[in-house]
């Protein structure tokens, strides 16, 4: 650990994060975050998927944050399935300032299904901070039909913040077996590269939970001299009592079940044995090299070399797990933007292909994705930029879209 800390002052955090996509890459992935730990298996409405921050190509004076959860929501179990979980708390916290400990949040609660498949949730949003400040808005309803309903947006004037939540069709893009038999062949010392052409979208005809915001610059850059905010998510479960009649009630501040921002983090690094040690775990905690030496051996063991290694222990250990996003950084384009070299490593746009970053820099530089190269539904052009759930598919269809 020594090499790795007299490394870390020459390590750019443009680089390290860059990095970051090799060491992230290396070891069998389920996903960038879906399931990624035994504790969050079983619970799903916990279960963080992707984080997403990037200026809005339409507005550069605000950002967009989504958060996706609760994935592979088949179609026909949209009614049954899209429950935002009243006992659950989703809260992003904003890291401004360059280090590990985050200086604001936002948490995000739901109310409890009502009656009717047909009644939306109410979510409530609070944003840390004195005075705090508040504000609610109905979920949108998701349906059975051939057509799902519009995106409920609210715009709450206090903040200046656009909120919607709703199901979603999962926007993360990735080929997950055949990305696990390539990397068990790097693993053996052979690797294949044809094992990608079998290009198949795993997450492709299925739905997933989202939260999104369109959030004025001014309200989370902190000091105006802040061009560099970073962003995680977390879940926390609140203290569960059960009643009678089937009343369940929650409350107290929770406890943290997961985490999630630059992808791959727990999936690929962390030992299973600590999966959910780290889900657990703070930003701060952490920085204090916790998980530091299971990092370091992950990598050492796939032959990453040391540059590499100090460069993604250097970001993920002492800056925090953190979605770091240069708000300066001009955005334009469709589908959240596509403008080059304003994505990811620079935060993380819905259209952004991170797996082909990852796989070009296990391949030495050298071009190699996995031939699934965007999502399997065209991205809206505005907020909140997700595209539509998908629907039951009218009868007499073959194809329904999945790429298992």
């Amino acid at each position: 650990m020594r090499t790795f800390t007299r490394a870390l002052g020459a390590a750019t955090l443009a680089g390290a994060i860059t990095l970051f996509g090799f060491g992230g890459s290396q070891p069998a992935a389920r996903a960038a975050d879906h399931g990624d730990a035994p504790n969050v298996a079983g619970e799903q409405s916990a279960d963080l998927a992707d984080v997403y921050w990037f200026v809005d190509p339409n507005d550069s004076t605000k950002l967009v944050l989504i958060g996706t959860f609760r994935g592979f929501i088949v179609p026909s179990e949209a009614v049954n399935f899209v429950d935002f979980d009243p006992t659950t708390i989703y809260r992003f916290e904003i890291e401004n300032t360059g280090d590990a400990k985050a200086d604001q949040t936002i948490d995000v609660t739901f109310s409890p299904k009502g009656s009717a498949a047909s009644e939306p949730q109410t979510a409530t949003v609070v944003l840390s901070g004195k005075p705090r400040q508040t504000f609610t808005a109905p979920t949108t309803v998701a349906n059975l039909t051939d057509t799902p309903n519009p995106p409920t947006i609210t715009n709450d004037t206090g903040t200046g913040i656009s909120f919607f939540a709703g199901e979603v069709d999962d926007p993360f893009f990735f080929d997950i077996p055949a990305f696990n038999r390539f990397v068990a062949s790097v693993k053996a010392g052979a690797p294949d590269v044809t094992l990608f052409t079998r290009g198949r979208d795993s997450f492709a005809g299925y739905n997933i939970m989202c939260i999104a915001m369109e959030i004025p610059i001014s309200l989370v850059r902190g000091a105006q001299s802040n061009n560099v905010v970073g962003v995680d998510m977390v879940s926390l479960r609140k203290t569960v009592k059960f009643g009678k009649n089937g009343v369940i009630t929650a409350g107290g501040k929770g406890k943290q079940l997961d985490r999630a921002a630059t992808p791959a983090v727990n999936v690929a690094l962390i030992p299973f044995a600590r999966k959910n040690e780290y889900n657990a775990a703070s930003n701060v905690e952490g920085a204090k090299n916790v998980f530091a030496n299971d990092i370091v051996a992950s990598l050492q063991a796939l032959g990453a070399n040391q540059a590499a290694i100090d460069a993604l222990a250097g970001v993920v250990v002492t800056h925090g797990d953190y979605l770091r996003l240069d708000v300066t950084k001009a955005n334009t384009g469709t589908g959240g933007g596509s403008t080059v070299g304003s994505g990811f490593p620079n935060g993380r746009r819905l259209g952004d292909d991170v797996i082909d970053t990852i796989l070009t820099i296990i391949n030495n530089g050298s071009a190699l994705g996995d031939n699934v190269n965007g999502n399997d539904v065209p991205l809206r052009d505005t907020f909140p930029f997700v595209a539509p759930p998908q629907q039951p598919r009218p009868a007499g269809t073959v194809d329904d879209n999945t790429r298992n």
